[in-house]
């Protein structure tokens, strides 16, 4: 079944309009720092937003339902480590940020270690983003091909072209902007299908509670310890808070929107805002999951769903209201292309500062706006070849999740290393950010042990052994301040 008209109508409208709206924002770009920090003007609750929006892709807005039709309310646990880790992330990192302009969070490296750990840093962000936001890509493909029948690689192409025009010309305040306009349409378009099920299904969400409750599904905490599972009290706290530190202290595209803000104030407030905002969302998007659930026992689907990331898809196009299945598809688009331009912008600003300038640093300041447009295309056609090779994964919000953690426990090891010791040298990180990278990439591929605790064991592995290599290789790295940290 395809799309009715009106809905074809209306995320035409939704395509265009976001496109032309960001490139609003082409003529205020006069430098690096308008393109990359938006002249760091944003107000900081607009910041909030675009954080939840550059952390919400098309994997959170179809996999959270499937999660909880598959399973239980259980991925919750692992928002309290959300929580905890941007408290942490406000005490540790941020205060550094701020020291100076930085562009990328990379150029902390540099300053506290030097050039190669620098560049090895920005190097394997670059790698893994662009590998795991292939997978966030063709997550689109799942839903525009469902909707409108087109082919693998057309259905990626569409969100890729229109997102990659907006972030060419409009830079960072672009991203930030749409960002919040895609927000409210993805959440709004939530709502409106959580609303549509509690009409569809007899009595309501009253009826849907007391089904999912019965059979179990409404279940939030397990507090079994064990590291084969990914939703559990102690991966969701523990492993939920490292993960989160990684991702938005260590993480280009989310450092990013902290590095925007006016001061370091607003950068916490909105930081610590997001992760109220992340709690709400994440319920809501559980609660269409236990609704979809409901709905399939009374109303079985007779072809059966590929995976479980099909199944909200499937209901948006087979039995939402006209004009309501346009709304959703809409709103995972949104959630996509805002996903999409934060890692375009974020892969280009670490391309352009902590690489081409470490080489041309005499370029002129309108040479480099116009390179810095170049690459973000460069990355676009790359991530675009990422998304067609990332066809084989099964689940697409674990295999995404999964692919990060390996990389984030190294890089947080190095960040902690940097921040929290004065004897850390550049060799001894080196020498354990290789070791947890290892462990991590073991972890990933030989063993069971859920993604949710490789953030931890990777980190803890680099800032132990680097710590150790550190007092055995010493090196003539010039540490910067640490409030007299050992």
């Amino acid at each position: 079944m395809r799309l009715h008209t009106i809905d074809a109508a209306i995320i035409a409208v939704y395509l265009i309009g976001i496109t032309f709206f960001g490139l609003r924002f082409r003529k205020s770009q006069r430098s690096l720092r308008d393109y990359f920090l938006a002249d760091r003007n944003i107000p900081w609750w607009a910041i909030a937003l675009s954080i939840v929006a550059a952390e919400t892709s098309t994997l959170t807005v179809i996999g959270t339902p499937g999660i909880a039709y598959a399973g239980t309310f259980g991925f919750l646990q692992l928002v309290l480590g959300y929580l905890l880790g941007r408290v942490v992330i406000s005490l540790i990192l941020i205060p550094q940020y701020f020291r100076g302009e930085l562009f990328t969070a990379y150029e902390l490296i540099d300053r506290r270690f030097g050039k190669m750990l620098h560049k090895i840093t920005a190097g394997v962000f670059l790698f893994i983003r662009s590998a795991a936001e292939g997978v966030r890509v063709w997550a689109v493909s799942i839903v525009v091909r469902t909707a409108l029948g087109t082919s693998e690689i057309g259905s990626v192409a569409i969100v890729m072209v229109l997102t990659l025009i907006y972030t060419f010309e409009g830079g960072m305040a672009a991203v930030i902007w749409t960002d919040v306009i895609q927000m409210v349409i993805y959440v709004g378009g939530t709502l409106a299908g959580f609303l549509t099920l509690t009409h569809l299904v007899p009595g309501g969400w009253p009826a849907i509670h007391s089904a999912a409750a019965e059979a179990g599904k409404m279940q939030v905490f397990d507090f079994s310890f064990t590291f084969t599972k990914s939703y559990t009290f102690w991966a969701g706290l523990i492993g939920g808070t490292f993960f989160t530190t990684a991702t938005h202290g260590t993480d280009q595209l989310l450092v990013q929107r902290l590095l925007v803000a006016r001061n370091e104030r607003d950068s916490k407030l909105a930081l610590l805002t997001s992760g109220v905002v992340v709690l709400v969302q994440f319920t809501l998007f559980l609660m269409v999951g236990a609704g979809l659930w409901v709905y399939y026992r009374m109303y079985p689907y007779p072809a059966g769903f590929r995976t479980n990331d099909y199944v909200f898809p499937t209901f948006i196009v087979d039995h939402m209201p006209h004009g309501i299945s346009g709304l959703l598809i809409a709103a995972i688009l949104a959630a996509a292309m805002s996903n999409l331009s934060a890692a375009l912008n974020s892969l280009s600003s670490t391309t352009m500062m902590d690489f081409y300038l470490r080489f041309r640093p005499q370029t002129t300041d309108s040479a480099r706006l116009g390179i810095s447009r170049g690459v973000t295309i460069v990355w676009g056609i790359v991530l675009f070849g990422m998304a067609l090779l990332s066809r084989q994964s099964k689940t697409v919000l674990e295999t995404g999740l999964g692919i990060a953690s390996v990389a984030y426990g190294g890089l947080l090891g190095v960040f902690l290393l940097g921040v929290l010791t004065r004897r850390a040298t550049q060799a001894g990180a080196i020498a354990g950010m290789l070791c947890g990278l290892a462990l991590n990439l073991y972890l990933w591929k030989g063993t069971h042990i859920a993604w949710t605790w490789y953030t931890i064991f990777g980190s803890t592995t680099t800032f132990v052994i680097g710590y150790t290599a550190s007092l055995l290789l010493p090196d003539k790295s010039q540490p910067m301040v640490t409030d007299g940290k050992s």
